[in-house]
Order: structure tokens, then sequence, then C-alpha cells
């Protein structure tokens, strides 16, 4: 057995360390929106020239990146008739028009009001189903702690890349955090039904020596397990195209930060919780 909890004042200064750090990211920096929130005209065409059908129509271009051989060129919203008119003028001077979309400004804050609630529903619902799963509200509390951990770096990671990469967040970076409160939470409960199984094997163990005993039996199969998952997104981010390229970094580091929290620090949290009620 080896003992993961002797170190856990670390784990509590790493995390604590990166949770401020990403506050303070996006407390001064913030997310940039994408056009999913914002509202706005997004086309991903094969020439340069479509720039200009823009500049021609004065219609307010805000963003153009270059993607290998495709231009991802971003503007103010473009009502439907002034749409189809842009469109057709953009086909004379571009063979491929791979994307062309329109997001109104109402719709997009109506999307960020569901993500928020969903997000909120999401936690309120870990919570109690993890409490009512190990009989305990403090298991629930401590899995909720992980989550929040996790979500709150991996949104400082992206206003630092939205500062320092114009990299924005839009309906995918949404799906990549859900999924990463997911992944959080099924790590945790791997090893909180451990530790529940060897407190009633082992009531004569301290409650740590138990979560230490838990962590070694488990340890192992969360590494593989998030390893098999990083190969694959590692993948995605080399060969994949430059649209879900952020959507992969995005899992790929909500995967490391959920390998990370479950052991170091959904279960140290817990052993706190545990020891605070014996007390």
């Amino acid at each position: 057995m080896i003992n993961w909890l002797k170190y856990k004042r670390i784990y509590f200064v790493v995390s604590g360390t990166l949770a401020v750090l990403s506050i303070f990211a996006l407390v001064v920096w913030g997310l940039k929106p994408g056009i999913d929130f914002t509202g706005g005209t997004l086309v991903e065409v094969d020439s340069k020239e479509a720039i200009a059908v823009f500049e021609e129509n004065n219609i307010n271009i805000q963003a153009v990146q270059e993607t290998g051989e495709r231009v991802l060129i971003k503007t103010d919203f473009i009502d439907q008739e002034q749409a189809q008119l842009v469109r057709s003028q953009i086909a004379s001077v571009a063979a491929t028009i791979e994307r062309f979309e329109t997001v109104g400004p109402t719709l997009g804050k109506e999307l960020l009001n569901k993500t928020l609630t969903a997000a909120i529903i999401a936690v309120l619902g870990i919570l109690l189903y993890i409490a009512w799963a190990f009989k305990n509200l403090r298991y629930g509390l401590a899995a909720v702690v992980a989550l929040l951990h996790d979500t709150l770096i991996l949104a400082g990671i992206f206003a630092v890349l939205g500062k320092y990469m114009a990299v924005e967040v839009d309906a995918l970076f949404v799906t990549a955090l859900l999924t990463t409160m997911s992944f959080s939470v099924h790590d945790t409960v791997v090893v909180f039904n451990r530790i529940r199984e060897n407190k009633e094997d082992q009531r004569s163990m301290d409650v740590t020596d138990i979560a230490n005993n838990a962590l070694t039996e488990t340890m192992v199969r969360s590494i593989n397990n998030s390893l098999t998952i990083m190969f694959m997104l590692l993948a995605m981010i080399l060969l994949g195209g430059e649209t879900i390229r952020w959507f992969m970094v995005a899992l790929l580091a909500g995967t490391i930060l959920g390998t990370y929290s479950s052991p170091f620090m959904a279960v140290p949290v817990l052993i706190q919780l545990l020891k605070r009620k014996q007390a």
C-alpha cells in the first residue's frame, strides 16, 4: 500500500494555486465568446477573395483566421436576405463554401442562459445522487468539490488561450465542459466505491489507511483508462480539422484534470470531511 495521502497538503497547494490563477484569468480577461453566444455570421471558404465580398456589402468583419488553405471569416449578424446575396457572391469567387452559419444575438443569449442552467442542474443532480448512492452527503460534497475544481481550471485555461491565442468558446466548449464534469465524477465514484467497500471489510483500520489502500488498488486502472482517452484525443488534435481542434484540446485538458482530481482532490477532501465527523 502506498501512502498517497501523505502529500495531501501538496495536492491542496497545487490545486489552490491553479484555482486562484484561473479565477484571476477569468476576472481579468474572461472567456472570449464565440459566435454561438454573441451572435453573428461565420463563413469558411477556400479563397481570401471572399473577404472583399463582405467589405463591398459594408458588413463589419470581426475576425479573419487562416487555417491552411481555408479562410475563416467572422462578421456581424447578417439577416437571411443579405446572407443569400453574400453567399451567391462568395460562390463566384470561391470554389467551396465549407461553412456559412448565422446566429442571431437573441439565440446567443438564450444559449448562454441554458448553458448556465444546465451546469447548475448537473452539479446539484450529481451532489444529490452521490449522496444518495453512498448514503452520506460528505461523499457528494467531496465529488462536487473535485468537479468544480476541474471546471474552474478548464475555464481558466481557455481564458488564457483566449487572451494570448484568440481562442473562442462556443457550443463545443460547453460540451467539453459538461463532459469534463461527467468524467471527473465517473472516476471519483470508482475510488469512492472502493473506499466504501474497504470500510465495510476493514472497520478497525483508520479511514486514511482505508483511503490509501483504495487509491493503490484503483490507481493503475484510472491511469490506464485515462491514457486510452488521451491518445485518441492527441491523435484528433494533430490530425483532425481546425473546426474541432480546440474542442479536442478542451477534452484533453478535462481528462487530465479529472484523472488528477479524483485521487488527489476528491479523496483528500472526503477524508477531511469524514475525520471532522468522527471528531
